[in-house]
């Protein structure tokens, strides 16, 4: 049967072609190609490989694992003594214990460098086309690479610069590093093409704005990563405000009324999302997001019994307690971005018969007892009209009947604190329709920039120049936006901490927390499980493989401090 591929991913294995296409718009293609590559399949393999390792760069154990097991967001213990152990390393990670040897800094680490050489490798195919559109390509690939280096100086304090795939890269840091990578998209910026043209899967030029308004907020920690305190330069936050600026004029994002629908399995058209992981069906996406949290005994799909959850992560209670602090006697489902109900067996408490079609579960911050399909010796209960049972559910694949999947806040690392049950759960992203497994075959894109961040970075910089009513117009707008339900009420002040807080209310899950964290300075906080205040955590090791792999250039590849 023909594989219908986008057409980024098609003959992704093609790295070394020379010609370029005159036309890379969205579509979908047939994957059997003839024997003669077109102009735009050859340009296509070159670009191809440049974006393929996103969806692994986005799983669930690597940047996610590290941008948000490190922060007071989320943490994932032994599930009943057993499950998640992993030698230890989500413990460790949380606690800012993390070692070079870690296999999720491993994954991560190759994943970066793997794409900056991919992204190489596209640059120079691109220089040596003739094709007229070559020079547009190029710089986005050149963009890409400049996006993969940023991620590397956050996480790891180095940037690679190379321009010749059979030279030996120049590692730089700090300052260096922020005006390298300033360099490139401002070189590219003017030749990037709008996201109406290559839609949000692919590098754009208000993705280009929105990196570097990301960059500037950011180059005061990149420039003195172990300082005490940072220092926000006015003419660095006159930038963060002008590439927001360029964004929001530009008309090419606009905020979404329903906040689960940015992350749902139809978000590729979500206008909200200005640069995503593409993962619309068939393409080499996953499911990871949707099923790290949640129980392994809630099964979201009626057509795939096999395909659940697996007790991974929850919310601290610290995180949880950020949002009872601001509603205080009001329940903080007031706010639509903390939950949605999907099913009426929440409210009727009763067990219920559904249409296949009509069973979701719950999408935000999962409380309490849970329902949903209920399976027997691996297939569904069904009711006598043939339609699927729900009811309540307990730990029935854990051997453990007894237990009912009932989400409590506490969660920790002893015994009582890591039951299956423990913590407060995450389904922010949709659980994909075709998903077999629940962990294949993803069909909502992964945000990595979209148009409330925009607003947000805004807000951020005028408030560290003094502009507080600026700052709280721009979070105001985010906020009553969410008109599809009743959005959350106007704030009617700012400061540098109730931003921070509405950053977590607006981003959680979004793989931003540890950069937040270290940009406010709470990264060195206490919370649940975590009392290490050693700033040299702030960026995590260079793992031993990559050391030890460059040994015969000595001096070459140095372990950052405090490792």
């Amino acid at each position: 049967m023909k594989k219908k591929l986008s057409l980024i991913f098609t003959v992704a294995g093609i790295l070394l072609l020379t010609t370029a296409c005159t036309d890379l718009n969205e579509q979908v293609l047939d994957e059997t190609l003839s024997t003669e590559l077109s102009e735009e399949n050859e340009a296509n393999g070159l670009l191809a490989p440049v974006y393929a390792l996103l969806p692994n760069l986005f799983q669930h154990t690597t940047y996610f694992a590290l941008q948000e097991i490190s922060t007071d967001e989320a943490i994932l213990p032994y599930r009943g003594g057993t499950d998640w152990g992993d030698n230890g390393i989500y413990l460790a990670l949380h606690q800012h214990n993390t070692t070079s040897t870690d296999p999720n800094v491993n994954s991560t680490w190759n994943t970066l460098v793997q794409s900056i050489s991919r992204s190489i490798t596209a640059i120079a195919g691109f220089k040596n086309s003739a094709n007229p559109n070559a020079a547009t390509f190029l710089a986005e690939a050149r963009g890409m690479r400049a996006y993969y280096n940023l991620i590397a100086l956050d996480m790891f304090g180095i940037v690679f610069v190379k321009e010749d795939a059979g030279t030996t890269s120049q590692i730089i840091r700090g300052d260096e590093a922020v005006k390298y990578i300033e360099s490139e998209l401002l070189a590219i910026e003017p030749l990037m093409q709008p996201k109406s043209v290559v839609g949000p899967g692919r590098l754009n030029q208000a993705a280009v704005w929105g990196l570097l308004a990301r960059l500037y907020l950011n180059a005061p920690v990149y420039r003195n990563i172990y300082g005490t305190t940072f220092d926000f330069p006015s003419a660095d936050m006159d930038k963060v405000i002008s590439y927001s600026d360029k964004i929001i004029a530009s008309g090419q994002s606009k905020l979404s009324s329903d906040y689960f629908a940015i992350f749902g399995n139809d978000n590729h058209t979500n206008e909200e999302l200005i640069f995503a992981v593409d993962q619309r069906p068939d393409l080499n996406g996953h499911n990871r997001m949707a099923y790290f949290s949640i129980s392994g005994d809630q099964f979201p799909l009626a057509e795939f019994p096999a395909a659940n959850g697996t007790d991974g992560p929850a919310i601290t209670s610290d995180f949880y307690q950020s949002w009872v602090q601001a509603y205080g006697t009001v329940d903080p489902t007031r706010d639509p971005r903390f939950y949605k109900e999907n099913m009426s067996v929440y409210t009727n408490k009763a067990d219920t018969c559904l249409n296949d079609a009509d069973y979701k579960i719950n999408r935000g911050i999962l409380r309490g007892q849970q329902y949903g399909a209920l399976r027997v010796n691996g297939a569904f209960v069904r009711c006598p009209d043939g339609k699927l049972k729900v009811g309540r559910l307990t730990y029935v694949t854990r051997n453990r009947a007894d237990l009912a999947v009932s989400f409590s806040q506490n969660i920790d690392f002893t015994t009582a604190g890591s039951n299956y049950n423990s913590g407060y759960r995450v389904e922010k992203y949709e659980f994909s329709r075709v998903s077999n497994t629940g962990r294949n075959k993803g069909e909502a894109d992964i945000s990595i920039i979209r148009l409330a961040d925009v607003y947000m970075m805004r807000a951020e910089a005028r408030l560290r120049k003094s502009d507080a009513a600026g700052a709280l117009a721009d979070v105001n707008i985010v906020r009553a936006s969410r008109t599809a339900t009743n959005p959350p009420p106007a704030l009617t002040s700012m400061t540098l901490d109730l931003l921070f807080r509405e950053r977590g209310f607006e981003f959680y899950w979004e793989m931003l927390r540890r950069t937040d964290m270290i940009r406010f300075g709470k990264y060195e906080g206490t919370w649940t499980e975590k009392t290490n205040t050693d700033v040299k955590k702030r960026i995590f090791p260079i793992p031993q493989t990559a050391i030890d792999g460059a040994s015969n250039l000595p001096g070459y590849l140095k372990q950052n401090d405090g490792y």
